[in-house]
């Protein structure tokens, strides 16, 4: 199972200093991937920008949203976007995305949250078009630049409905669990993923990606719980529960991880909750322990 880990940008008080060095020091660490998180309505950093920004300062670690709100985004825009960081990272990228569950975001947006899922499929369409060289249309040319993947960048969809599998087997290489599925609730919807593919007689199998919130704090998890609360108190009693419930210590994220590890995971992103850099040394030696690498 490869260990990745998310920048820290979406922790309100995370500051860019901060970001790029904890992105400089994965990328020297034993991590897979660096993770980015989307949400409009809140302090954070833009997603796809931070990734840009990490691609900048670092050289072999890939780059995956985890996951991107893709209805909220203009899908010609989306796929250039894409298809641009795709190609300075030399092929480093892949686009986690899922429809989100913030009524909040959309109305920002000026999207429509009940019609996201739709929305959702017709900009996969037009993503791959686009990643794919084609004419968008007689009369509208290609959009460019080619991404550095022939067909455009790896390719993970979110979600736990049957029409978010119906999307997978379409459109993606694999799916992609929110923080908020455990191991239990993802060795339940892993092997509908695998069926579905299975039946759609899709080569070999889809990669299978999930991500978990922690922090290697002493304090009982002041500050990680208080983040933790703050962007999850749509949710309102649950947030407490998932303040409540991190793993802040070593052999917590050890035993979690194996969780993951059992459930057949190929690949778990461990999401930050404190924008300090020394937290990503202090990861890579949990990642170290478990892996050997």
């Amino acid at each position: 199972m490869q260990i990745g880990v998310g920048l820290p940008g979406t922790i309100p008080w995370a500051n860019s200093a901060q970001i790029l060095e904890w992105a400089r020091r994965a990328d020297a660490g034993p991590f897979s991937t660096l993770g980015s998180l989307d949400r409009l309505v809140y302090r954070n950093y833009e997603s796809l920008t931070m990734l840009a920004a990490a691609a900048a300062v670092t050289q072999r670690i890939r780059l995956m949203t985890t996951v991107l709100i893709a209805p909220l985004h203009n899908p010609a825009i989306l796929a250039k976007q894409a298809a641009s960081i795709d190609a300075l990272s030399n092929g480093r990228l892949t686009l986690g995305i899922g429809v989100g569950a913030r009524e909040d975001d959309y109305r920002a947006a000026a999207a429509n949250f009940h019609t996201r899922g739709r929305r959702l499929n017709a900009q996969l369409k037009l993503m791959k078009q686009a990643w794919s060289g084609e004419h968008l249309a007689a009369d509208v040319g290609s959009i460019g630049p080619a991404p550095a993947r022939p067909g455009g960048p790896e390719l993970l969809i979110g979600g736990y409905s049957p029409e978010s599998i119906r999307r997978l087997v379409d459109w993606g290489d694999g799916y992609i669990a929110g923080g908020g599925a455990g191991p239990a609730q993802i060795q339940e919807i892993f092997p509908k993923i695998e069926e579905a593919w299975k039946a759609a007689n899709k080569p070999g199998k889809p990669r299978l990606v999930a991500a978990f919130y922690c922090a290697l704090e002493s304090d009982g998890g002041g500050r990680a719980g208080t983040y933790i609360r703050d962007y999850y108190d749509f949710l309102g009693p649950r947030a407490e529960n998932m303040a409540n419930t991190l793993p802040l210590s070593a052999e917590a994220i050890k035993n979690r991880l194996k969780q993951y590890a059992d459930a057949a995971v190929d690949e778990v992103i461990l999401w930050p909750c404190i924008p300090d850099p020394d937290q990503v040394d202090r990861l890579a030696e949990v990642v170290t322990s478990v892996t050997g690498m």
